[in-house]
């Protein structure tokens, strides 16, 4: 793919999923306001959480690192025939083996409420309410796993919006049902959760005519023995746990707040999202875009096009992870008060799911280096070392959760799930940082020249961004007594204000974006540049 390729792949899949994100913060005012951070979400949180930790783990995450590079080798030496072939095999064994991963969740919900969120065993009426609505959501992973499979697809020729714009139903059907069906239910919750089930069905129905005009429509065959399904599934098993570090940490969270005071799970959830949008619209969207780009430079044997991709991937983190990680952090507090502060969800609540935003907020670039940086192991076929990596990642972030909320908890803190979200942070850095010098080491990735100068614009127009997000907003306490039209209007000048100076100054001492993806006209050094 070409630089001019590249850019615009990303930036169709960052407006689709800016579109989603906006959607999703809508659909989370809504329901922040329809039933508060209490016994209600808590419980749907866990409901939807569980099929949509499996989603990541299974469907975007290890299946897509999986299938596409499998599915470019096939494309670039196999043929059209073998590669329908390949399609029409994986997708009859992907959906045998979801059906009966649906039937299993649905009949044991209990006994899995009981292992994520064994603090609710103490409260049955919670208990229950989240296994009703688990057993309603659990079949949500066939659906999602299913656009996983087609988006993959898609992606992998290069047809990226509409993947990207899929989420975009789910909120849409989850912000109406909590509108216009809850009151029609006993428990106006229950409502979420068949919105999640009919979403998900929504966004496979709508993925199904772009294969069609692909002429890759899947006729379904069982093929566990086929060549391909085996490769994918030998690269599946260790992408299960390479591909989701952050999602088993939060879940592991998740764990750890059910014990603590009723609240815990959603202000956490609510942090976490705020933490997702700059993820997903920027993270996750170039991270799709070079992962088939990657796999093409791999089975082209291009090593130096491999390298250029990946190089110009990472400064793009830095460039744009970076001063979002500053404004998050920042911002914390008017961020979680103007978008959720209203109705049942009171000064408190926003107070603690700020304080976990900030903590979380720490961990982002790292999160969005993961993303981008396990591409460079899967599109090369090699699934062993990130899982290694992770495994380490993983048991750092268990042992950090205890050593931060023990003493919390203790020592009688009022917030002591912001450990968690410290500790989540710091296993990310792990897991990032293990991964970069893995690559490094490998001889895979070396920076090409003109990083230093890139650092130090960076550095310079953040520095100036955080000394103006530092005076400008008022403190938070008077953010609890304006009007909604007042908190926007203040969100926007403190961020919009960040965005001038940031960019202003990155401009002023002459960094364009375009020279970020110029092809370098001497070979990489081995240096930093």
């Amino acid at each position: 793919m070409s630089a001019g390729g590249l850019i615009r792949s990303t930036a169709v899949v960052s407006a689709m999923t800016l579109l989603s994100r906006i959607l999703g913060f809508v659909r989370d005012m809504v329901l922040a306001r329809a039933f508060g951070a209490g016994l209600a979400l808590d419980a749907f949180f866990v409901a939807f959480k569980i099929p949509n930790l499996l989603r990541r783990l299974f469907g975007e995450g290890a299946f897509s690192l999986a299938f596409v590079p499998v599915l470019s080798e096939y494309r670039e030496h196999e043929g059209a025939d073998a590669t329908r072939e390949l399609v029409d095999r994986v997708s009859g064994t992907l959906a045998l083996i979801l059906v009966g991963v649906s039937l299993v969740g649905v009949v044991a919900a209990p006994l899995l409420v009981t292992l994520f969120a064994p603090g609710f065993l103490d409260e049955p009426g919670k208990f229950g309410l989240t296994g009703a609505m688990l057993r309603v959501t659990f079949p949500y992973i066939l659906f999602i796993s299913l656009v996983a499979f087609a988006g993959s697809i898609l992606n992998t020729w290069g047809r990226f919006a509409i993947p990207a714009f899929a989420p975009v139903l789910l909120n849409l059907v989850l912000i109406a049902a909590a509108l216009w069906a809850a009151p029609l239910f006993e428990q106006p919750v229950m409502a979420l959760a068949w919105a999640v089930f009919l979403g998900g069905l929504a966004q496979l129905a709508f993925m199904l005519p772009g294969l069609a005009r692909l002429g890759l429509l899947p006729r379904p065959r069982w093929g566990w023995r086929h060549p391909g399904v085996q490769k994918i599934l030998r690269l599946m098993g260790p992408a299960v746990v390479g591909s989701s570090v952050a999602q088993i940490n939060l879940l592991f969270d998740t764990l750890i707040a059910s014990f603590l005071v009723t609240g815990s799970v959603s202000w956490l959830y609510f942090a976490d999202r705020m933490v997702e949008f700059p993820l997903g619209v920027f993270g996750i969207a170039l991270s799709t875009v070079i992962l088939p780009s990657l796999s093409g430079r791999h089975a082209a044997e291009d090593p130096e096009g491999f390298r250029i991709i990946l190089d110009r991937a990472l400064r793009w983190v830095m460039l744009l992870g970076i001063p979002a990680t500053l404004g998050l952090g920042l911002l914390a507090g008017p961020i979680i008060t103007t978008l959720f502060q209203y109705g049942e969800f009171t000064p408190h609540q926003a107070e603690m799911s700020a304080l976990a935003l900030a903590a979380y907020v720490a961990g982002l670039p790292a999160f969005i280096l993961v993303k981008v940086l396990v591409p460079g192991f899967y599109a090369r076929q090699d699934a062993r070392t990130p899982v290694r990596i992770a495994i380490r990642a993983m048991l750092s972030n268990m042992v950090l959760n205890i050593a931060f909320v023990v003493p919390m908890v203790m020592m009688e803190y009022r917030a002591p799930h912001v450990g968690l979200a410290v500790a989540t942070a710091c296993s990310a850095w792990l897991n990032a940082g293990l991964l970069y010098r893995t690559l490094r080491r490998e001889g895979v990735y070396a920076p090409l020249p003109g990083w230093r100068p890139i650092w130090l614009r960076i550095l310079a127009a953040a520095g100036a961004m955080t000394a103006l997000l530092l005076w400008l907003p008022a403190p938070l306490s008077e953010w609890f007594g304006w009007g909604a039209r007042a908190r926007i209007e203040a969100l926007l000048l403190a961020v919009g204000g960040g965005a001038v100076v940031y960019l202003g100054l990155l401009q002023l001492l002459g960094q364009r974006l375009d020279l970020l993806w110029r092809r370098p006209e001497v070979p990489p050094p081995s240096g930093d540049g």
